[in-house]
């Protein structure tokens, strides 16, 4: 089972609210946290990570707030779970943590459609745009 941390999901809640604001509308991370019981200290590093990353634009001051920083159609899911955990999940130990994880890696059955199965998802969460969760 592929798990998504919190971060990702709140990463992805978010950047689905700022897209659904027309016209540059800024949305600012106190809005979100509230309107979501998301944890407010947490957001800000999973925004502040996709304003890095290119995916939202910070709007500094006292009127401040994100919006995107391309069109949700151009904005790949992969890159948002990217943009905050670094790589893509995976679906088993072995492939996160190497081969020296598992006692079995040499004589493994499962390993083969295991690799299928990941590049699957990882296909999906390739072909994925904002844009389809919006």
């Amino acid at each position: 089972m592929v798990r998504l941390s919190k971060k990702v999901e709140y990463g992805l809640i978010a950047i689905r609210h700022v897209a659904t604001r027309s016209n540059g509308e800024l949305v600012t991370a106190k809005e979100i946290a509230d309107r979501y019981h998301i944890p407010y200290e947490l957001l800000a590093k999973v925004l502040q990570k996709l304003s890095k990353a290119g995916l939202i634009v910070s709007h500094q001051g006292v009127r401040g707030g994100y919006t995107l920083a391309k069109h949700p159609s151009e904005i790949r899911v992969s890159k948002v779970i990217n943009a905050i955990e670094g790589t893509l999940p995976m679906i088993a130990q072995c492939m996160s943590e190497g081969p020296e994880s598992c006692g079995v890696f040499s004589v493994c059955t499962i390993k083969s459609p295991l690799h299928k199965v990941q590049a699957n998802i990882e296909q999906a969460f390739n072909s994925m745009t904002l844009m389809e969760i919006v």
